[in-house]
């Protein structure tokens, strides 16, 4: 990596181990297919054959498994480079071997990769045929429609955090939330972790009303006809759509 760029070989790959200078310093990112992968941040590219390119556009072309391998490697080695010194004592940390974690050599301050929970949720309405709420975020890809998402907060369930996001950006109720499936989230830094559920507004005839602050709108879209300006086919925001989709014309 460097900066939030990852290197893919000149055939659209990713590198080996043997390609890069031997004095990379590497971090363990798990495996692939049962073989080891690792990921390193580097200063220097001129002399690194390959072409750097964003996780979006990465993950946008390369199968699920890769894209997750490159989100991983994303978000550890931005994660370590955030935190190089121990915050009880300023020492600098050294590395935990094996585990996406530092630990401080004088006070032996334990700093494991902390992960930050968020929930997005599809939500519909039924009627002659069933709609889906779709929102446009003031920051981002303002074109896009999307689904209302926010970050758990301290003490908070999964399910809470979905019933208060809904309430507080589009004012609506909801039934209880079905859990989905999750995705970890490389675009918005390290940890990141998204759940995803559908519910039920328990209101057929309440409109949304946006908070004015992380949404411009908010509008019911029949889920025969839904806007064609959709999240990308690689985040669970999508998958979260066509299943929704895919229910109603099955």
């Amino acid at each position: 990596m460097a900066g939030r760029k990852l290197l893919t070989s000149p055939n659209g790959g990713f590198p080996r181990v043997a390609d890069l200078p031997a004095d990379t310093g590497w971090l363990p990112l798990g495996t692939l297919d049962g073989v080891p992968a690792w990921g390193a941040a580097v200063t220097a590219t001129g002399d690194v054959p390959g072409r750097w390119r964003s996780w979006r556009a990465l993950a946008a072309q390369v199968p699920e498994p890769l894209a997750a391998l490159a989100g991983r490697a994303l978000q550890v080695v931005t994660w370590r480079r955030g935190h190089r010194y121990c915050g009880a004592c300023r020492a600098e940390l050294a590395d935990v071997p094996g585990e996406p974690a530092r630990r401080c050599p004088d006070c032996r301050l334990y700093v494991p990769m902390q992960l930050s929970p968020a929930v997005l949720v599809a939500v519909t309405r039924p009627g002659p045929v069933d709609e889906l709420l779709l929102v446009r975020h003031s920051y981002g890809p303002t074109e896009l429609w999307a689904l209302v998402a926010g970050f758990v907060e301290a003490g908070e369930s999964l399910e809470a955090a979905v019933h208060r996001e809904v309430a507080e950006e589009v004012g609506l109720d909801l039934g209880p939330p079905v859990y989905f499936g999750s995705q970890p989230w490389a675009m918005s830094g390290p940890g990141v972790l998204l759940a995803g559920f559908t519910a039920t507004v328990t209101d057929p005839a309440a409109e949304p009303v946006v908070d004015g602050r992380e949404l411009v709108q908010a509008r019911w879209f029949p889920l025969d006809a839904l806007p064609e300006a959709l999240p990308p086919a690689y985040s669970i925001s999508r998958w979260l759509i066509d299943a929704a989709a895919t229910r109603a014309t099955g």
